[in-house]
């Protein structure tokens, strides 16, 4: 039985947490937490029910933050976190993911790190950061980091990451060595013609679509894509969208062909096409696409959402979550069929993750 559901938020002025019933027709805001300090990404550790926070700044650092509580106290941890000397200052902590017994850290300057005691230590996973590649890497527009980390569901070896402007990378062996997967994803902003390099693509979002690990989606800088072979080659699906351009990408928990995102206008502007914010569908792997606005604003409404601010929950049928940078949340109950801001006036809402408490 569904106790409650939790809505975990990342801000630019800490972490916050909506708690909601199992019906979803209630919720209650507690935080900021985290000393209200700059968090990227909150998330959830499934079989445990630890939460973790990622973030800091140039002046603080990195740090990642614990609750063992559901986020009733948080204790801060950075020990390991930090390249070796002479190597760039770590600025914060932009993504997390636990995975098989494991937590890994996304960072800027881009690099994995990984813990083995839930946090307290860290190391670094120095096989991406030693790719040929890597003094080509250059910040995108949010800066050089590394902002995914998708974990293969049975195997504890393989791993994806997003990074800006790098592309997607995938290890096979637990981080030792690294491949670029970023066949077919195009760099319309390369002068020299390169349209698709093998590596250079300025990955916005990934999400893995439930099953054995083959099928994933991409928002792109320059289109959205699915790949049903792991990241070895990818397909454009952008057709019938309104815009190529966007940040947010989540999946059905338990249907691969369905697929949620948020197209934005142009690189430059960032915002709803024409005022009118939507989130759009696909139900059979983005052949084809659908419009969701019932209850989202249609006019005046030129608001971002940000690469990690779009979630789903497990619960049926699935409820869809997603957070602008104005501080407001909207959630589905049904599957993106109808929406209703369930928070407002935050601070700019950088990532929603979202756990299912049972009991």
């Amino acid at each position: 039985m569904v106790a409650s559901l939790l809505l975990l938020i990342a801000t630019g002025k800490g972490a916050f947490i909506l708690k909601g019933v199992a019906d979803r027709d209630s919720w209650a805001l507690e935080g900021p937490f985290c000393d209200a300090q700059s968090v990227n990404h909150v998330i959830a550790d499934p079989a445990t029910g630890t939460l973790y926070a990622g973030g800091g700044d140039g002046w603080v650092g990195a740090a990642v933050w614990r609750s063992t509580d559901r986020g009733l106290s948080w204790s801060r941890f950075d020990a390991g976190l930090a390249y070796s000397e002479g190597q760039d200052k770590l600025k914060a902590v932009w993504s997390l993911r636990p995975a098989h017994g494991r937590l890994y850290a996304g960072v800027e300057p881009a690099g994995l790190f990984m813990s083995e005691d839930d946090g307290l230590s860290w190391r670094h996973v120095e096989g991406l950061t030693d790719h040929p590649s890597r003094p080509d890497w250059v910040p995108g527009g949010g800066g050089l980091i590394l902002h995914h980390i998708v974990a293969h569901p049975t195997d504890p070896n393989q791993l994806w990451v997003g990074i800006s402007t790098a592309g997607v990378f995938h290890t096979m062996d637990g981080g030792k060595s690294w491949t670029p997967r970023n066949q077919g994803t195009r760099c319309d902003f390369f002068g020299d013609g390169a349209t698709y390099p093998d590596y250079g693509q300025c990955v916005h979002s990934l999400a893995m679509a439930p099953g054995n690990g083959d099928v994933i989606y991409q928002q792109n800088h320059c289109g959205m894509y699915k790949s049903t072979d792991g990241g070895r080659s990818w397909q454009s699906i952008e057709n019938g969208l309104p815009s190529d351009f966007g940040f947010a990408t989540a999946t059905h928990p338990r249907d691969p062909e369905t697929a949620y995102l948020l197209p934005l206008v142009g690189a430059e502007k960032r915002y709803a096409p024409d005022g009118k914010l939507a989130v759009w569908r696909t139900r059979d792997g983005g052949q084809t696409w659908q419009d969701l606005r019932n209850g989202l604003p249609q006019s005046g409404a030129y608001l971002c959402v940000l690469r990690q601010a779009m979630a789903t929950d497990p619960l049926t049928p699935a409820g869809i979550y997603f957070g602008t940078t104005g501080g407001t949340l909207f959630a589905s109950p049904n599957e993106g069929e109808s929406w209703q801001a369930i928070a407002q006036h935050l601070p700019a809402i950088r990532a929603v993750e979202t756990l299912v408490v049972e009991g």
